[in-house]
């Protein structure tokens, strides 16, 4: 009786633990946010297993059969289309059901999209505040203004089709001149971290519409030089 939360690589079909392939190989059912996805993960290394759709739009619905399951013994793998379940993808309402049951859960490390963005992108990781997609309506100017304010690195996910509408209006809350960079189609053949002021990536995806998945890492507000520096030693 156990779940396993298993990261799903992102891009590059080898960025995958040797535990994770052997935990779906031995599970009695992966979850997946979707099978046709999955499925193109799973036969590349040659899992033969049942799976099931579980996503935003079937969770709730699914849910309490998946627990009863699960307490009947059952060990379950939940991956989801790429990164690890739980970060702005499904996941939370089945590891939060599952703690209220007692039944085991336990994450595997691995790929998610934004810590490789946050470190390749030269904008300070010693702190920072991951938000995930902003509002898309209700809410985003709310979301903006406080996170004008904010002095730790920001990171957001962004469809390509959002971004430089997304760009432009950092660039109205934050300013014009703030330090970001837009890490697309990580771990990809077409991989590309571009870095440059909020309104200078505005610029340049509004003449190069971008394609594929979208990291957003943007400075904080702390009138730093976008580089950290370790701290000097107070004198004794």
């Amino acid at each position: 009786m156990r779940l396993y939360l298993i990261p799903s690589p992102i891009g590059n079909l080898g960025d995958i633990t040797y535990r994770a392939v052997e935990i779906l190989r031995n599970a009695d059912l992966v979850l997946c946010e979707d099978t046709r996805t999955s499925s193109v993960l799973l036969r590349h290394y040659g899992i033969q297993k049942p799976t099931t759709p579980y996503h935003q739009h079937n969770e709730h619905k699914v849910l309490p059969h998946l627990v009863g399951q699960l307490l009947s013994g059952k060990t379950f793998a939940l991956i989801t289309d790429a990164g690890t379940p739980g970060i702005s993808d499904p996941g939370f309402l089945l590891v939060r059901e599952c703690i209220r049951n007692n039944v085991p859960v336990e994450c595997l490390p691995g790929a998610t999209a934004f810590v490789p963005a946050l470190v390749q992108s030269g904008i300070p990781s010693n702190r920072f505040v991951f938000e995930g997609f902003l509002p898309l309506k209700k809410g985003r100017q709310t979301m903006l203004k406080a996170l004008a304010k904010e002095e730790r690195t920001i990171i957001l996910y962004e469809s390509p089709y959002r971004l430089v509408k997304t760009l432009r209006e950092l660039a109205m809350a934050f300013g014009a001149e703030r330090k970001a960079a837009v890490c697309r189609e990580l771990t990809k053949i077409y991989e590309e971290t571009n870095k440059n002021t909020l309104e200078g990536l505005a610029a340049h995806y509004e003449k190069y519409p971008p394609k594929g998945e979208i990291v957003i890492v943007v400075e904080g507000n702390s009138g730093n030089t976008g580089y950290y520096e370790e701290p000097s030693e107070e004198p004794e």
